[in-house]
């Protein structure tokens, strides 16, 4: 072969585009028709079991006292998160705050209701009016202006929202400081040096881009609560753990209502998940 058509060989080959051969993962394969073997027997075993009583599963799913008893994880669970993580905000500040008393009373806060169980706080408030049988109101250390019996205050329910969000409060004063530690310090800086306000400061500067970080944990907390409320079966609250325990004592059906607690749970989680997506979302615009 002369030079020449050595060269032309050599042009055709460089303008001819490159064989893309693709990587085989043969592993990977393997792998992937392992666990699709492994989920078609667990869906196996889950539908051609009888011991699982699908039909009693849609006769109670939504039955209305059962509906009644999911209204009521929701309505602990608002209270929770919603007292909890105001209270939580306050620790927060204090933790950080330069005055050492109020740093103190809030880390001591944290410790206490950190340390004990939920179960033992939750019994605490529900059995308060054995220690203070009556509340009153009136100048500290002084005259009382009017009092009260204290289980006409605290009955139960209140009982169990506050227990909740007390013992939610430790945890969310920690979730909040920490998201608040996370923000450079050169942002306070910067704010401070534009004149901003301390309150401005916070809600305008400090506290967006501590969300990025407070979200995710916050949510982990909320979804851990809605879980949590199934301990104040313990005030024979009819919360929907409650609820199935009623019903399955009544007609012997455990499986099948354990299961319908437990799609319940899963509906609840899955909603919150989402809008915890769908939060970190919007506080995440702008970060790669």
């Amino acid at each position: 072969m002369t030079l020449p058509e050595v060269q032309e060989v050599s042009r055709q080959d460089a303008e001819r585009p490159p064989e893309v051969v693709t990587a085989r993962h043969p592993l990977r394969w393997l792998a992937g028709a392992g666990v699709l073997v492994i989920l078609a027997m667990v869906a196996s075993a889950l539908i051609t079991n009888p011991a699982w009583e699908w039909p009693v599963v849609g006769q109670y799913l939504f039955a209305p006292s059962v509906v009644r008893s999911v209204l009521l994880t929701l309505e602990l669970t608002a209270l929770g998160i919603a007292l909890g993580f105001l209270l939580g905000a306050i620790l927060a500040l204090m933790r950080l705050s330069p005055n050492r008393l109020l740093s103190s009373v809030a880390w001591a806060y944290v410790w206490l209701f950190r340390s004990v169980p939920l179960i033992l706080q939750l019994l605490f408030w529900y059995n308060l009016a054995l220690l203070y049988p009556r509340l009153s109101v009136g100048v500290p250390f002084g005259p009382a202006f009017f009092d009260f019996g204290t289980m006409d205050l605290i009955g139960p329910l209140t009982a169990a929202a506050l227990g909740l969000a007390l013992h939610q409060a430790a945890y969310a004063a920690e979730i909040v400081r920490g998201g608040l530690l996370s923000v450079d310090h050169g942002q306070r800086e910067a704010a401070a040096a534009l004149g901003l306000p301390p309150a401005r400061r916070l809600f305008r500067i400090i506290l967006p881009q501590a969300m990025r970080t407070i979200v995710p944990t916050a949510g982990n907390e909320i979804i851990g609560l809605v879980k949590g409320t199934s301990v104040v079966y313990i005030m024979a609250l009819p919360e929907l753990f409650y609820q199935v325990q009623v019903i399955y004592n009544r007609n012997g059906r455990v499986m099948a209502l354990l299961l319908v607690a437990a799609i319940w749970y899963l509906i609840l989680t899955t909603a919150l998940s989402i809008v915890q997506y769908y939060v970190e979302r919007h506080y995440g615009r702008g970060r790669a």
